[in-house]
């Protein structure tokens, strides 16, 4: 008998990042017995924080900024125990001129400092923000959570759907292009690309509905929540645990794969049907990322005073410069001026470094699976905007693609977003399905940020799949 057909346990997940997480506690919380397999030493996949540098400095590995899992259905009610921290500016990007584009909570006050694109910005946002809630529920969960009109939603997707460097050209100033344009970035595409510019309108209406905190004391504090949660519902979380093969877990009636399809077909592949194996192995990973830690003895010395009041900050210069490095990625390249996201968490957070003191946070995007060290380059950008950044380093924490995955598996090459969301894996992730979390394999789940809704601290991946899981043995 399979390890999925026996009923020793009535669940096993693979994987103990959010996805895997958020699926077990559901489990768990629903009533069933649930035993978490993790590879690595210690929960939470891209939520962890660590001393990458100095004693007193405490940084986060991966994920770094919240507003997925603030605004998320899954996360709700999960996290009680979280304190988000909320900068003053939740985003800000500097330009060489001196100026500085700034993203607030408050929409009438990121409009005025627009002076003409005000208008066009909230004309942008206003209608969206007016039933932000239920909007972004449908959007992570369309088939589940119907909240927003079919006719809202079909107008964010005629809107989203287009690319960044199209959504651009509603604007006429270069601080409203160059800040629009940094949120499309986060898509990861080359901004010429569909749907790159909905990634755009996303995270700036939640830069204005939940803000872009942080977690206080660093993301891993979100991972505890997720495990204390699990524990007192009678879970079991085991770490330290690789599973190279289904053969390997307990007898369970349901098994979740909180991994990308590459790890799916390593651990499954001889049993699942021949025709399902070869989809997923024509999923395609994006663009990996090349990422810094820095143990800094006093602020950043930005060139713009705003710039130091907000949390992210975005380092590019015009959107023109963003959308060409992207594209240069895009194609393989190495950008010389890469577009940055530069986190600076101590600006709300004070625990994450010593009085005075503060950490930095940046990754630039490189093609997946690079090994050209992007260190100069990240900082000579952050010099642009911060003359004397390099003076205020203490040390640094070099994380390369390979460095990445090797702290979590799932990032394939670096891509910290279990695949590319391009258009057609946006529409079919990791393949063509109506519940793409359901496999051909009775009893066997996908819930990793290769499914729907795709990358992002949110955890609906786990969500669907949970919630599948007990339909499927409800009917069965």
């Amino acid at each position: 008998m399979s390890p999925i057909a026996a009923r020793r346990h009535d669940a096993v997940v693979v994987g103990a990042g959010p996805n895997g997480l958020v699926a077990a506690v559901l489990l768990a919380e629903a009533g069933w017995r649930v035993v978490v397999r993790e590879a690595a030493d210690e929960p939470g996949g891209g939520l962890r924080t660590e001393g990458l540098t100095v004693s007193g400095f405490r940084h986060d590995v991966c994920s770094s900024v919240h507003p997925l899992a603030l605004a998320s259905p899954a996360l709700r009610g999960l996290l009680d125990h979280v304190v988000w921290c909320q900068p003053e500016f939740a985003l800000a990007h500097p330009l060489d001129d001196g100026r500085a584009a700034l993203l607030e909570r408050s929409l009438d006050a990121t409009c005025a400092r627009m002076g003409p694109d005000g208008r066009r910005w909230r004309a942008l946002m206003a209608p969206l923000l007016r039933g932000a809630g239920g909007f972004v529920d449908s959007l992570l969960s369309p088939r589940s959570l119907p909240r927003a009109s079919p006719v809202a939603l079909a107008e964010f997707a005629a809107v989203g759907g287009l690319p960044a460097t199209v959504l651009t050209k509603l604007f006429r100033g270069e601080a409203a292009r160059a800040l629009f344009g940094g949120c499309a970035a986060h898509s990861v595409l080359d901004l010429g690309a569909p749907v790159s510019g909905g990634v755009g309108l996303l995270l700036a209406l939640l830069g204005h509905h939940v803000g872009w905190p942080v977690a206080r004391s660093g993301s891993s504090s979100i991972t505890d929540a997720l495990v204390n949660r699990l524990h007192a519902a009678g879970g079991v979380l085991e770490c330290g645990q690789r599973v190279s093969d289904l053969a390997q877990l307990p007898a369970a009636r349901a098994v979740l794969l909180d991994l990308t399809p590459r790890q799916v077909v390593a651990v499954a592949g001889h049993r699942l049907p021949s025709a399902y194996v070869r989809k997923l192995s024509r999923y395609r990973y994006g663009a990996g990322v090349f990422k810094l830690d820095w143990a800094l003895d006093g602020p950043v010395p930005w060139a713009n005073p705003d710039v130091a009041r907000a949390g992210t900050v975005h380092l590019g210069g015009s959107f023109a410069e963003i959308a060409a490095a992207e594209h240069i990625v895009a194609r393989g390249g190495h950008p010389d001026r890469p577009f940055v996201l530069f986190v600076q968490a101590a600006v709300a957070d004070p625990t994450r470094a010593p009085h005075g003191q503060h950490t930095g946070w940046a990754y630039c995007h490189v093609p997946n699976g690079s090994t050209v060290d992007m260190t100069d380059a990240i900082e000579r950008q952050v010099q642009r905007f911060a003359p004397d950044f390099r003076d205020r380093i203490l040390a640094r924490h070099v994380m390369s693609p390979a460095q990445v995955e090797e702290h979590n598996a799932n990032n394939v090459g670096g891509d910290i977003g279990g695949g590319t969301a391009d258009l057609r894996q946006f529409l079919a992730r990791p393949v063509a399905a109506v519940f793409p979390w359901r496999t051909p394999l009775p009893g066997l789940y996908l819930c990793s940020s290769s499914t729907p809704p795709g990358g992002g601290v949110h955890g609906m991946g786990g969500w669907h799949a949970a919630r599948l899981a007990v339909h499927d043995a409800r009917k069965g």
